[in-house]
């Protein structure tokens, strides 16, 4: 089985890497469109603003690419963002693969943003990327902004209000926790996604 990281520019990729090396994967890092096209499983990581990520995707080349692919594909975090509709950060258009809007956390009091640190997750729908999620699921969060929950929801997370933490449209999901740093149950979500 092949898997690909896709290289735009995440921070979190060494440590995306590193996760599927202890699950026994050996993923390669490229920006380019044929290993991409030809890889059994692609990953998307991504930490940083929505914006500069779509603007990084643009210049590699890879926005077609990425709206063609047929094979799995992974979002983890900003990359769970990017294959969404709309992001509200830099109110920027993203790959529309997923039908779900980006919006801002309201803060409030006793409600920090950004949402950071372990909170749990809740399976709302049977699918096999969610398989083991049973509770209590804890993952690790990182992000100001969030994609409301809706047809395309797996999982919910609270933090004020229900947001989605894990989403999916067709061949394309997205965790918008870090799977890499959620200790046994992120490597649940990895291996449950490597065997799509």
């Amino acid at each position: 089985m092949s898997v690909v990281l896709v290289d735009a520019g995440g921070t979190n990729i060494g440590s995306v890497r590193y996760a599927l090396q202890r699950l026994g994967v050996e993923a390669a890092l490229t920006s380019d469109a044929a290993a991409i096209r030809g890889a059994d499983k692609v990953i998307l990581p991504g930490v940083g603003a929505a914006a500069p990520g779509m603007a990084r995707l643009q210049e590699l080349g890879l926005i077609d690419v990425l709206r063609g692919l047929t094979q799995p594909v992974l979002g983890v975090c900003l990359g769970m963002q990017l294959l969404c509709a709309h992001s509200d950060e830099g109110n920027v258009d993203c790959l529309g693969l997923i039908p779900a809007p980006v919006r801002h956390f309201e803060a409030a009091p006793g409600r920090r943003v950004p949402h950071m640190g372990w909170n749990q997750l809740q399976a709302v729908a049977a699918h096999p990327l969610t398989e083991g999620l049973d509770a209590p699921a804890w993952a690790y969060f990182v992000h100001s902004y969030a994609v409301p929950v809706g047809d395309w929801t797996l999982a919910t997370c609270e933090y004020g209000s229900p947001f989605s933490a894990m989403v999916r449209a067709g061949n394309f999901h997205g965790a918008q926790f870090h799977p890499e740093r959620s200790s046994e149950i992120g490597a649940r979500v990895l291996k449950n996604f490597l065997a799509l």
